[in-house]
């Protein structure tokens, strides 16, 4: 285990929507979030929907690495694409304070591992496109969510000398899924890392070997048990500390 000041601090966007109707909205994020870093040796810091690039660029300043996290659909309208009934809406304030970190996150080359949403929200940014509704975009592609909401399963294939094949090894892995969203076009400094069955991309990471970008569609926090992705996550953490001495010079010029 690294020492306490050795130890990166990783950011975690949280969501923000109301838990019940009339209530007071709230800002709050999945437990496994935090849990899967703290176990692969990173501090957690959660980051509530910073709207404005004065008041996330000094906290960016201070931390190491950035997590994004899960939650409901982007708007179509920001991507110049038409409403479609199986979208649930993100919170307006949360898209923007993601998308607003995306960008800074882009731009100081941070370690950053996307995860479901997040994953689509770094492809967006970055200049990639999604599909707004796999059963119609996509109808000869297998299943990628319970219709019920419970917990489905498939296949996802590494890509042949990717990260995530240095990561997992080759071959497949079994992950959860639960998205009706998927990436159509890749952003152009990203590649992709591992497919599903039916050829939509379940990973990419970063072409630019200087910059430690990944982003899945499956969801390692949901799992209780993270055996299958702790290296994934370890490796992620691993990217963090090795920044921590490279981000301080450049805080410190």
């Amino acid at each position: 285990m690294l020492a306490i000041k050795d130890r990166p601090l990783i950011g975690i966007n949280t969501d923000y929507r109301a838990v019940a109707k009339g209530r007071a909205t709230q800002s709050h994020v999945h437990s496994g979030y935090y849990d899967i870093l703290l176990t692969a040796g990173a501090l957690p810091v959660m980051l509530p929907p910073f709207t404005k690039e004065a008041d996330l660029s000094p906290i960016l300043d201070r931390l190491d690495g950035i997590l994004l996290t899960g939650g409901d659909d982007l708007d179509p309208r920001k991507m110049g694409l038409s409403p479609h009934p199986s979208i649930t809406l993100m919170n307006d304030r949360r898209e923007t304070a993601d998308r607003l970190l995306c960008k800074l996150i882009q731009q100081r080359r941070m370690p950053v591992l996307g995860i479901g949403v997040g994953m689509q929200e770094l492809n967006v940014v970055n200049g990639g496109g999604l599909y707004l509704h796999l059963p119609e975009d996509m109808p000869r592609g297998i299943p990628h969510r319970d219709p019920l909401g419970g917990v489905h399963r498939h296949t996802v294939i590494m890509e042949p000398g990717s990260r995530m094949e240095e990561i997992y090894g080759p071959g497949e892995i079994r992950v959860n899924s639960y998205h009706h969203m998927g990436i159509r076009k890749l952003a152009p400094n990203f590649r992709q890392a591992a497919v599903a069955p039916d050829g939509l991309i379940e990973a990419f990471e970063g072409r630019d070997p200087s910059w430690w970008v990944v982003g899945i569609q499956w969801h390692p926090e949901a799992e209780g048990n993270i055996s299958l992705d702790t290296q994934l996550v370890e490796s992620f953490v691993a990217a963090s500390t090795s920044m921590k001495g490279v981000l301080t010079l450049a805080k410190a010029s």
